[in-house]
Protein backbone atom coordinates (compact mmCIF):
# COMPACT_ATOMS: atom_id res chain seq x y z
CA UNK A 1 0.00 0.00 0.00
CA UNK A 2 1.34 3.48 -0.69
CA UNK A 3 2.33 6.11 1.90
CA UNK A 4 0.33 9.11 1.57
CA UNK A 5 3.17 11.42 0.95
CA UNK A 6 3.52 8.54 -2.34
CA UNK A 7 -0.42 9.48 -2.64
CA UNK A 8 -0.42 13.47 -2.73
CA UNK A 9 2.50 13.44 -5.04
CA UNK A 10 0.99 11.13 -7.31
CA UNK A 11 -2.20 13.29 -7.30
CA UNK A 12 -0.27 16.57 -7.56
CA UNK A 13 1.06 15.20 -10.68
CA UNK A 14 -1.83 13.98 -12.33
CA UNK A 15 -3.87 18.08 -11.40
CA UNK A 16 -0.92 19.19 -12.66
CA UNK A 17 -0.91 17.58 -15.94
CA UNK A 18 -4.40 18.85 -16.24
CA UNK A 19 -2.98 22.03 -16.27
CA UNK A 20 -3.85 22.83 -12.20
CA UNK A 21 -0.31 24.02 -10.47
CA UNK A 22 -0.69 22.87 -6.53
CA UNK A 23 3.03 24.53 -5.83
CA UNK A 24 1.74 27.33 -7.77
CA UNK A 25 -0.92 27.68 -5.52
CA UNK A 26 0.68 27.21 -2.43
CA UNK A 27 3.61 29.66 -3.59
CA UNK A 28 1.18 32.32 -4.06
CA UNK A 29 -0.72 32.08 -0.62
CA UNK A 30 3.02 31.51 1.19
CA UNK A 31 4.32 35.10 -0.73
CA UNK A 32 0.83 37.17 -0.10
CA UNK A 33 1.02 36.41 3.83
CA UNK A 34 2.99 39.56 4.96
CA UNK A 35 0.49 42.15 2.88
CA UNK A 36 -2.65 40.02 4.05
CA UNK A 37 -1.48 40.58 7.64
CA UNK A 38 -0.32 44.58 7.20
CA UNK A 39 -4.33 44.90 6.82
CA UNK A 40 -5.83 43.53 9.78
CA UNK A 41 -7.96 45.24 12.18
CA UNK A 42 -8.42 44.48 16.08
CA UNK A 43 -11.63 42.78 15.30
CA UNK A 44 -10.07 40.26 12.80
CA UNK A 45 -9.84 36.66 14.62
CA UNK A 46 -8.71 34.43 12.18
CA UNK A 47 -5.14 34.46 9.86
CA UNK A 48 -4.84 33.38 6.13
CA UNK A 49 -5.54 29.52 5.19
CA UNK A 50 -8.50 29.13 6.74
CA UNK A 51 -11.94 28.00 5.50
CA UNK A 52 -13.85 31.14 6.56
CA UNK A 53 -12.39 34.64 7.60
CA UNK A 54 -13.60 35.79 11.47
CA UNK A 55 -14.54 38.82 12.47
CA UNK A 56 -15.86 40.15 15.92
CA UNK A 57 -18.86 42.79 16.31
CA UNK A 58 -18.64 44.75 18.91
CA UNK A 59 -19.55 47.69 20.14
CA UNK A 60 -22.26 48.80 18.11
CA UNK A 61 -26.00 49.42 19.65
CA UNK A 62 -27.73 49.10 16.88
CA UNK A 63 -25.64 47.90 13.58
CA UNK A 64 -26.70 47.93 10.01
CA UNK A 65 -24.32 45.55 7.98
CA UNK A 66 -23.77 46.95 4.07
CA UNK A 67 -22.87 45.15 1.53
CA UNK A 68 -21.32 45.37 -2.20
CA UNK A 69 -19.75 43.30 -4.74
CA UNK A 70 -18.12 44.31 -7.88
CA UNK A 71 -14.99 44.10 -10.36
CA UNK A 72 -12.83 46.09 -12.47
CA UNK A 73 -13.83 45.09 -16.05
CA UNK A 74 -11.77 45.32 -19.03
CA UNK A 75 -9.15 47.71 -17.40
CA UNK A 76 -7.82 44.09 -17.09
CA UNK A 77 -6.67 44.08 -20.26
CA UNK A 78 -4.66 47.09 -20.17
CA UNK A 79 -3.24 45.84 -16.38
CA UNK A 80 -2.29 42.96 -19.09
CA UNK A 81 -0.96 44.75 -21.69
CA UNK A 82 0.89 46.96 -19.67
CA UNK A 83 2.20 44.28 -17.42
CA UNK A 84 1.07 46.05 -14.58
CA UNK A 85 -1.24 45.04 -12.48
CA UNK A 86 -0.69 45.88 -9.18
CA UNK A 87 -3.06 49.17 -9.48
CA UNK A 88 -6.54 47.32 -10.60
CA UNK A 89 -6.18 45.32 -7.19
CA UNK A 90 -6.20 48.78 -5.93
CA UNK A 91 -9.43 49.32 -8.01
CA UNK A 92 -10.56 46.55 -6.87
CA UNK A 93 -11.27 47.13 -3.48
CA UNK A 94 -11.90 51.14 -4.30
CA UNK A 95 -15.30 50.25 -6.73
CA UNK A 96 -16.95 48.05 -3.66
CA UNK A 97 -15.67 50.48 -0.83
CA UNK A 98 -16.60 53.57 -2.42
CA UNK A 99 -20.14 52.02 -3.29
CA UNK A 100 -20.77 51.16 0.58
CA UNK A 101 -19.52 54.22 1.77
CA UNK A 102 -22.62 55.94 -0.02
CA UNK A 103 -24.62 54.66 2.57
CA UNK A 104 -21.86 56.18 5.37
CA UNK A 105 -20.86 52.55 6.32
CA UNK A 106 -17.36 52.08 7.53
CA UNK A 107 -15.70 49.06 5.92
CA UNK A 108 -15.12 46.66 7.59
CA UNK A 109 -13.44 43.53 5.72
CA UNK A 110 -12.94 42.68 2.36
CA UNK A 111 -12.86 39.35 0.26
CA UNK A 112 -11.47 38.96 -3.23
CA UNK A 113 -12.10 35.93 -6.28
CA UNK A 114 -8.99 35.81 -8.24
CA UNK A 115 -9.84 33.37 -11.39
CA UNK A 116 -7.09 32.41 -14.42
CA UNK A 117 -6.51 29.92 -16.51
CA UNK A 118 -2.92 29.28 -15.66
CA UNK A 119 -1.54 30.51 -12.58
CA UNK A 120 1.18 32.72 -12.65
CA UNK A 121 2.84 33.59 -9.40
CA UNK A 122 4.28 37.08 -10.13
CA UNK A 123 1.00 37.93 -11.11
CA UNK A 124 -1.88 37.44 -8.53
CA UNK A 125 0.41 38.20 -5.93
CA UNK A 126 1.25 41.75 -7.70
CA UNK A 127 -2.70 41.81 -7.86
CA UNK A 128 -2.92 40.90 -3.97
CA UNK A 129 -0.27 43.47 -2.84
CA UNK A 130 -2.80 45.92 -4.57
CA UNK A 131 -5.34 44.80 -2.92
CA UNK A 132 -3.83 44.86 0.41
CA UNK A 133 -3.09 48.40 -0.20
CA UNK A 134 -6.74 49.49 -1.14
CA UNK A 135 -7.65 47.80 2.11
CA UNK A 136 -5.10 49.80 3.89
CA UNK A 137 -6.00 52.60 2.51
CA UNK A 138 -9.84 52.10 3.23
CA UNK A 139 -9.14 50.88 6.82
CA UNK A 140 -10.51 47.64 6.11
CA UNK A 141 -9.31 44.18 6.46
CA UNK A 142 -8.39 41.54 3.72
CA UNK A 143 -10.32 38.68 5.46
CA UNK A 144 -10.17 36.01 2.30
CA UNK A 145 -10.01 35.30 -0.68
CA UNK A 146 -10.11 32.75 -3.59
CA UNK A 147 -7.27 31.53 -6.51
CA UNK A 148 -8.85 29.57 -8.99
CA UNK A 149 -7.04 28.23 -11.29
CA UNK A 150 -9.41 26.45 -14.20
CA UNK A 151 -7.46 25.66 -17.76
CA UNK A 152 -9.72 26.07 -20.55
CA UNK A 153 -11.75 28.65 -19.23
CA UNK A 154 -9.33 31.57 -19.78
CA UNK A 155 -6.88 32.18 -23.00
CA UNK A 156 -3.15 32.14 -21.63
CA UNK A 157 -2.63 35.47 -19.70
CA UNK A 158 -5.72 36.34 -19.19
CA UNK A 159 -7.18 36.59 -15.30
CA UNK A 160 -10.63 37.71 -14.22
CA UNK A 161 -11.38 39.71 -10.58
CA UNK A 162 -14.48 40.01 -8.14
CA UNK A 163 -14.35 42.17 -4.84
CA UNK A 164 -16.70 42.04 -2.27
CA UNK A 165 -16.96 44.54 1.03
CA UNK A 166 -18.92 44.75 3.71
CA UNK A 167 -19.30 47.69 6.44
CA UNK A 168 -21.48 48.75 8.79
CA UNK A 169 -23.03 51.58 9.78
CA UNK A 170 -25.38 52.68 13.24
CA UNK A 171 -29.16 52.65 11.84
CA UNK A 172 -29.80 55.77 12.77
CA UNK A 173 -27.22 57.48 10.95
CA UNK A 174 -27.86 55.95 7.81
CA UNK A 175 -27.18 58.00 4.70
CA UNK A 176 -30.36 57.75 2.30
CA UNK A 177 -30.93 61.07 1.00
CA UNK A 178 -34.46 61.46 2.37
CA UNK A 179 -33.57 64.89 3.76
CA UNK A 180 -32.15 66.37 0.68
CA UNK A 181 -34.06 69.44 -0.09
CA UNK A 182 -34.48 72.12 -2.91
CA UNK A 183 -31.38 74.78 -2.40
CA UNK A 184 -28.97 72.19 -1.35
CA UNK A 185 -25.67 72.28 -2.67
CA UNK A 186 -24.07 69.61 -4.62
CA UNK A 187 -19.75 69.58 -3.65
CA UNK A 188 -17.87 67.14 -6.06
CA UNK A 189 -15.04 65.68 -5.05
CA UNK A 190 -12.48 64.80 -8.02
CA UNK A 191 -11.50 61.55 -9.62
CA UNK A 192 -7.48 60.15 -10.13
CA UNK A 193 -8.98 59.63 -13.90
CA UNK A 194 -10.79 57.30 -15.83
CA UNK A 195 -11.21 55.38 -12.35
CA UNK A 196 -12.43 51.89 -14.00
CA UNK A 197 -15.91 52.05 -15.79
CA UNK A 198 -16.36 52.54 -19.49
CA UNK A 199 -12.96 50.51 -20.78
CA UNK A 200 -14.38 49.01 -23.35
CA UNK A 201 -14.76 52.05 -25.24
CA UNK A 202 -11.93 53.47 -23.95
CA UNK A 203 -9.83 50.82 -25.22
CA UNK A 204 -12.15 50.74 -28.94
CA UNK A 205 -10.79 54.10 -29.30
CA UNK A 206 -7.09 54.12 -28.23
CA UNK A 207 -6.14 51.21 -28.81
CA UNK A 208 -3.74 52.19 -32.10
CA UNK A 209 -2.42 54.76 -30.55
CA UNK A 210 1.23 54.58 -28.62
CA UNK A 211 0.69 54.43 -25.12
CA UNK A 212 4.24 55.29 -24.17
CA UNK A 213 3.72 59.03 -25.95
CA UNK A 214 1.56 61.50 -23.90
CA UNK A 215 -0.86 62.50 -26.64
CA UNK A 216 -1.36 65.84 -24.60
CA UNK A 217 -1.96 64.36 -21.20
CA UNK A 218 1.01 65.29 -19.45
CA UNK A 219 1.83 61.73 -18.74
CA UNK A 220 2.34 58.77 -21.25
CA UNK A 221 -1.31 57.12 -22.15
CA UNK A 222 -0.27 53.97 -20.50
CA UNK A 223 -0.18 55.88 -16.93
CA UNK A 224 -3.14 57.40 -17.36
CA UNK A 225 -5.00 54.26 -18.70
CA UNK A 226 -3.59 52.28 -15.32
CA UNK A 227 -4.42 55.15 -12.75
CA UNK A 228 -6.32 53.65 -10.07
CA UNK A 229 -9.23 54.30 -8.87
CA UNK A 230 -9.14 56.98 -6.08
CA UNK A 231 -10.34 55.50 -2.71
CA UNK A 232 -12.69 57.88 -0.83
CA UNK A 233 -13.64 56.34 2.27
CA UNK A 234 -11.30 58.37 5.06
CA UNK A 235 -12.71 61.89 3.36
CA UNK A 236 -16.47 60.94 3.35
CA UNK A 237 -15.99 58.94 6.92
CA UNK A 238 -14.04 62.06 8.91
CA UNK A 239 -16.74 64.50 7.06
CA UNK A 240 -19.83 62.27 7.50
CA UNK A 241 -22.05 64.79 9.90
CA UNK A 242 -22.08 67.17 6.90
CA UNK A 243 -23.13 65.46 4.30
CA UNK A 244 -26.48 64.82 3.37
CA UNK A 245 -26.33 62.34 0.34
CA UNK A 246 -23.41 60.68 -1.75
CA UNK A 247 -23.23 59.61 -5.08
CA UNK A 248 -20.56 57.09 -6.19
CA UNK A 249 -20.22 58.28 -10.20
CA UNK A 250 -19.16 54.97 -12.01
CA UNK A 251 -20.92 53.25 -15.18
CA UNK A 252 -23.83 55.46 -15.85
CA UNK A 253 -22.36 58.92 -15.00
CA UNK A 254 -23.95 62.19 -13.88
CA UNK A 255 -27.04 61.09 -15.83
CA UNK A 256 -28.29 57.85 -14.38
CA UNK A 257 -26.18 58.53 -10.82
CA UNK A 258 -27.13 61.11 -9.18
CA UNK A 259 -30.77 60.62 -9.20
CA UNK A 260 -30.41 57.75 -7.49
CA UNK A 261 -30.06 59.53 -3.98
CA UNK A 262 -32.56 62.07 -5.06
CA UNK A 263 -36.04 61.82 -3.42
CA UNK A 264 -39.28 61.80 -5.92
CA UNK A 265 -39.73 65.42 -7.57
CA UNK A 266 -36.43 67.13 -7.03
CA UNK A 267 -33.25 67.30 -9.82
CA UNK A 268 -30.26 68.76 -10.18
CA UNK A 269 -28.36 71.61 -12.18
CA UNK A 270 -24.75 71.11 -12.96
CA UNK A 271 -22.53 73.98 -13.10
CA UNK A 272 -19.61 72.68 -16.04
CA UNK A 273 -17.48 75.45 -15.31
CA UNK A 274 -17.10 74.47 -12.28
CA UNK A 275 -14.32 72.40 -12.26
CA UNK A 276 -11.70 71.51 -15.12
CA UNK A 277 -11.89 68.63 -16.89
CA UNK A 278 -8.87 66.39 -17.38
CA UNK A 279 -7.42 65.97 -20.41
CA UNK A 280 -7.89 62.55 -20.72
CA UNK A 281 -12.23 62.57 -21.59
CA UNK A 282 -11.32 65.52 -23.96
CA UNK A 283 -8.53 63.01 -26.03
CA UNK A 284 -11.53 60.19 -25.71
CA UNK A 285 -13.99 63.12 -26.75
CA UNK A 286 -11.89 63.89 -29.15
CA UNK A 287 -11.06 60.02 -30.61
CA UNK A 288 -14.97 59.04 -30.69
CA UNK A 289 -16.29 62.38 -31.84
CA UNK A 290 -18.55 61.63 -28.70
CA UNK A 291 -21.37 63.93 -27.89
CA UNK A 292 -21.40 65.77 -24.28
CA UNK A 293 -24.05 63.55 -23.07
CA UNK A 294 -22.12 60.33 -23.99
CA UNK A 295 -19.27 61.81 -21.86
CA UNK A 296 -21.48 62.28 -19.11
CA UNK A 297 -23.41 58.83 -18.91
CA UNK A 298 -20.54 57.03 -19.24
CA UNK A 299 -17.60 58.63 -17.43
CA UNK A 300 -16.79 60.51 -13.90
CA UNK A 301 -15.33 63.53 -16.20
CA UNK A 302 -13.07 63.92 -13.95
CA UNK A 303 -15.41 64.22 -10.46
CA UNK A 304 -16.45 60.79 -8.77
CA UNK A 305 -17.99 61.37 -6.15
CA UNK A 306 -20.43 63.91 -5.55
CA UNK A 307 -21.87 64.77 -1.49
CA UNK A 308 -25.38 66.56 -1.07
CA UNK A 309 -24.77 69.56 1.49
CA UNK A 310 -26.83 72.36 3.07
CA UNK A 311 -25.66 75.96 1.96
CA UNK A 312 -24.65 76.31 4.82
CA UNK A 313 -21.79 73.06 5.18
CA UNK A 314 -20.58 73.81 2.11
CA UNK A 315 -17.55 75.94 3.01
CA UNK A 316 -16.49 73.20 5.87
CA UNK A 317 -16.28 70.41 3.32
CA UNK A 318 -14.42 72.45 0.68
CA UNK A 319 -11.95 72.84 3.46
CA UNK A 320 -11.62 69.61 4.85
CA UNK A 321 -11.76 67.91 1.06
CA UNK A 322 -8.53 68.51 -0.57
CA UNK A 323 -9.99 69.35 -4.25
CA UNK A 324 -13.32 69.73 -3.68
CA UNK A 325 -15.82 72.12 -5.21
CA UNK A 326 -19.20 72.96 -5.63
CA UNK A 327 -20.38 71.72 -8.64
CA UNK A 328 -23.86 72.30 -8.42
CA UNK A 329 -27.57 72.49 -6.91
CA UNK A 330 -30.67 70.79 -6.10
CA UNK A 331 -33.75 71.77 -7.54
CA UNK A 332 -37.45 70.88 -7.62
CA UNK A 333 -37.61 69.89 -11.10
CA UNK A 334 -36.80 66.56 -11.61
CA UNK A 335 -33.82 65.24 -14.07
CA UNK A 336 -30.24 65.56 -14.06
CA UNK A 337 -29.48 69.29 -16.13
CA UNK A 338 -25.80 69.91 -17.44
CA UNK A 339 -25.13 73.59 -18.07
Amino acid sequence: MPKESETIKQVGAAYSAAGVSIEAGNEVVSRIGAAVKSTNRPEVLSGIGGFGGLFSMAGYTDPVLVSGADGVGTKLLVAERLGRHKSVGIDLVAMSVNDIIVSGAEPLFFLDYFATGKLEPDVAVSVVEGIAEGCRISGCALLGGETAEMPGMYAPGHYDLAGFAVGVVERDSLLTGSDISDGDLLVGIPSSGLHSNGFSLVRSLVDKLDWSEEHGLGAPLGDVLITPTRIYVQDVLRNLPLIKGLVHVTGGGFYENIPRVLPTGLGVQIDLCSWEVPPIFKLLKRLGDLSQRDMYTTFNMGIGMIAVVNKGDAGSLLENISGAVIIGSVTSQEGVVLR
